[in-house]
């Protein structure tokens, strides 16, 4: 393996949102299998790319990999390489565990002006972004270059392609109510943490009316965020965009 292997799958995992650490051999000292600056990556299922010596220098390491993947928290990883600790190299070494990779995922329903400015923001704000829009004029790579991914097909089609979990968020734009609504609807049929929906005091009242009438219990409707958006007197898309993903990373960040 080379280092432009680890390098690329690195950035592929990034791009897809797939949690990964990063082991690195920091410092060494006498006998030992790898040298400082050697590095392995280890995904979320366990398996690894490169090698920081083999044996137990690995198993330990890996599973250091899966904890620091499960608490978010780096550790550093001290090996005394002697017959006394199961070892027969007789050097040392001390191996940094990195968790990296993981992005939070928006998906953002509707590609208007919001939309697209919402979406390069987010994605330059460590989003994962993927949007979903039915017109195909607007639904353009062009248009949304924040985007990692374009899902263009009606709302309900949309949900078949998307995995929401509690770590997800939803920000709502579409160019009407019917579809709006249709995107509530379909996250509240899933895990998703935040969902969020763009509009008046007059749109959350009928939402909110229409979500009762069709079952949702109180529970349920106070999922929904609405209007998205920190109060910061926005006006223009550009602003809005400011006020909602200023929202999502407070959010993110636990404040």
């Amino acid at each position: 393996m080379t280092d432009l292997e680890l390098y690329e799958e690195m950035v592929r995992l990034t791009r897809a949102g797939e949690p990964f650490a990063l082991a690195t051999v920091v410092a060494h000292n006498g006998s030992s299998p790898r040298k400082s600056g050697t590095k392995m990556l280890v995904r979320s299922d366990g398996s690894a790319l490169g090698t920081v010596g083999g044996g137990r220098i690995e198993q330990e390491t890996i599973a250091a990999a899966g904890a620091a993947l499960i608490d978010g928290e780096a550790r550093t990883q001290q090996f005394v390489l002697t017959e006394a600790h199961g070892y027969a190299c007789g050097g040392s070494m001390t191996v940094f565990v990195e968790p990296q990779g993981r992005r939070s995922l928006l998906v953002m329903f509707g590609a208007g002006h919001v939309g697209r400015a919402v979406t390069v923001l987010a994605h330059g704000c460590g989003f994962r972004v993927i949007v979903v829009d039915e017109r195909a004029d607007c639904a353009l790579p062009a248009l949304l270059p924040g985007a990692d991914e374009i899902i263009c097909s009606p709302v309900d089609d949309a949900f078949r392609r998307l995995t929401l979990d509690r770590e997800s968020f939803a920000v709502i734009a579409t160019p009407g109510h019917l579809y709006d609504f249709a995107a509530v609807r379909g996250c509240l049929g899933s895990e998703t943490g935040f969902i969020g929906l763009l509009g008046s005091k007059r749109k959350r009242e009928a939402l909110l009316r229409t979500l009762e009438e069709e079952g949702f219990d109180v529970a349920q409707r106070g999922r929904v965020i609405t209007p998205v958006g920190l109060d910061i007197g926005a006006q223009s898309p550009e602003e809005l965009a400011v006020s909602i993903v200023a929202q999502l990373i407070a959010i993110r960040s636990g404040k």
